[in-house]
């Protein structure tokens, strides 16, 4: 159903994983024959090839993603998730050459009922390993709130059902306002439920948004993110970089309230610490100075973002660098989840690192 990746390595994979002959993948081909067909149509495509290094890293050499570490936030899969069910979405997953997943959400909407057991269970029949989720980080108006703050030792039990590593929350650590003083508070929660996590041999996350980088009314100088950093304990919280958003706040947050100047680069943090980092989103943006967030999200491989750099950068700093991260694909609102899903993944597992000489 989908093209066959122009990837060589990939392309092994693949075969390997076809001769496995899952049996959901039948059901999954009739289901999904038309979505696929449009995935796979030459028009759907990478697109653009951009002259400043985006676009230069297709063929030879080695390969940029490292083996085994492509997953995929399954909040962009929601539409399909929420009408076919998981088994379907992971059959084209697999197909796809996607190693891991990311939940947003253990249950399939419309499509009916699954116990975390099944769920596992149809994860590692389709050779997807569950390396994270995102769960709310509060809901104070409510005590019985499937959250952190709410709920702990239950979020934890699920997890944990699941075989996740990371468990993580997408909630910006605005609990107490953004203050500095509000966001040591919510530091404080984080240690917590990091070290809870860390008895179960889990790992707690945050994922971010462009907010975390903006400036703390009380002390305008200070960036709210390196609040985050200086306060929560690098063994116990760990940080889930969405690219994209980090990018958006590159644009939006380069200067202070008073209009002085507060550059800064996302992979600077990164690189800094990088064993911080376990996870990342590889979401893509087209840049447009009229936006509000300076880009327009779109496909993986479609825009402006240089994943080739980012991604050879991180890895070669980090001593287990080819092995540590894990790198998820995502778009919050794909024109066509699968279409999405399987450009993405070919894109990244064409790149190639520069080789001395070309």
């Amino acid at each position: 159903m989908s093209r066959t990746p122009k990837d060589p390595e990939l392309s092994r994979r693949l075969s390997r994983r076809n001769v496995l002959g899952v049996a959901a993948g039948a059901t999954a081909a009739t289901l999904l024959s038309g979505a696929a067909a449009q995935a796979a149509s030459p028009g759907h495509g990478h697109g653009k090839d951009h002259g400043h290094g985006h676009g230069n890293g297709h063929g030879k050499g080695r390969a940029v993603l490292p083996l085994g570490r492509l997953g995929i936030q399954l909040y962009s899969l929601r539409d399909k998730v929420s009408t076919l069910g998981f088994a379907p979405v992971f059959s084209e997953l697999e197909k796809y050459g996607y190693d891991e997943i990311e939940f947003a959400g253990y249950t399939q909407g419309s499509a009916g009922a699954i116990t975390l057991a099944q769920l596992k269970r149809l994860a590692k029949d389709h050779g997807l390993n569950p390396i994270g989720s995102h769960v709310n980080y509060y809901d104070d108006n409510n005590p019985g709130a499937y959250s952190f703050a709410q709920n702990l030792t239950q979020v934890l039990d699920d997890a944990e059902a699941l075989g996740l590593k990371h468990i993580g929350t997408a909630s910006g650590p605005f609990r107490y306002g953004d203050t500095v003083d509000g966001w040591k508070r919510a530091a404080e929660d984080f240690n917590t439920y990091g070290a809870a996590a860390r008895k179960r041999g889990m790992k707690f996350y945050q994922h971010n948004h462009a907010e975390e980088f903006s400036f703390a009314t009380d002390k305008p100088k200070v960036r709210l993110y390196d609040v985050l950093l200086a306060e929560t304990d690098p063994d116990l919280v760990y940080l889930e970089m969405d690219i994209y958003w980090a990018f958006c706040a590159q644009f939006r947050f380069g200067k202070r309230v008073d209009g002085t100047p507060a550059p800064f680069n996302p992979i600077d943090y990164v690189l800094k610490q990088p064993d911080r980092y376990p996870l990342f989103h590889v979401k893509d943006g087209t840049r447009n100075d009229a936006a509000r967030d300076g880009y327009d999200m779109t496909d993986v491989g479609d825009g402006d973002i240089d994943y080739k750099n980012f991604l050879s950068r991180v890895t070669a700093r980090t001593d287990r660098g080819r092995t540590y991260h894990h790198w998820q694909t995502e778009h919050d609102n794909p024109v066509e989840s699968l279409a999405f899903a399987r450009k993405s993944s070919e894109h990244l597992h064409s790149l190639r690192e520069s080789r001395c000489g070309d």
